[in-house]
């Protein structure tokens, strides 16, 4: 059983994606907090019609406080331009807020996977988020993105580029939480950067993006 308090009591009682920032901030709702920099809030329009999920921030988010401002983000950005889709459409967050990470002959942090306590303890966030943009779709880039919203049965290979509809329960969520019209899981591009096959796999991470490109196209 997790000791974690969660994230709803940040939560502002008149949520705006201003006020969720300002909240993500302030959040102490599970241990991350104690050895992030900061807090990395999502980031987009404020009625984005698509809304890109993945893990958590890296240690260039860590430091920015901005979600994917590094190599994976620099990559994230090169995809999306190429499948077609609008940056202006786009709102960009993690279902973790803060960075985990341990210490390598203390002198570089090593990214660490967030455990399920810490997914659930910042499932409010998401769900706080999803009510403020309301998007029409959600990508869920990578694993961790994909249990948080189906479950551990996930897996992101058998699920990735076709569009599914959101799951009628969601760790954190409540009755009045906004539910997107379809869901696009696919890789995360922090692992097309781990790849050995690098281009074939940017090329994949596109063509799942060209999906959810064609079902905003299809719904204008």
């Amino acid at each position: 059983m997790s000791d974690f308090p969660g994230a709803g009591a940040w939560i502002p009682e008149q949520p705006s994606v201003e006020s969720l920032a300002a909240g993500v901030r302030e959040c102490r709702g599970c241990d991350l907090f104690e050895r992030a920099t900061q807090a990395v809030p999502g980031r987009g329009a404020a009625r984005a019609r698509l809304m890109l999920v993945g893990e958590q921030p890296g240690d260039q988010e860590d430091q920015q406080g901005k979600p994917f401002v590094g190599p994976a983000g620099h990559l994230l950005v090169d995809a999306v331009e190429q499948a077609g889709l609008q940056r202006q459409d786009l709102y960009i967050t993690n279902v973790v807020k803060h960075f985990r990470w341990s210490e390598l002959r203390g002198k570089r942090r090593i990214h660490q996977n967030p455990t399920r306590a810490h997914v659930a303890a910042c499932g409010p966030w998401l769900m706080g988020e999803l009510d403020v943009v309301r998007p029409e779709g959600v990508v869920l880039l990578g694993g961790t993105a994909g249990k948080a919203v189906y479950g551990t049965g996930f897996r992101v290979g058998e699920a990735r580029g076709t569009l599914a509809s959101w799951p009628a329960e969601v760790a954190g969520m409540r009755p009045e939480t906004h539910v997107p019209d379809w869901v696009l899981p696919t890789a995360h591009p922090s692992a097309v950067l781990r790849s050995q096959e690098r281009d074939r796999d940017f090329e994949l991470l596109v063509a799942d993006l060209r999906v959810a490109a064609q079902a905003l196209s299809d719904r204008a």
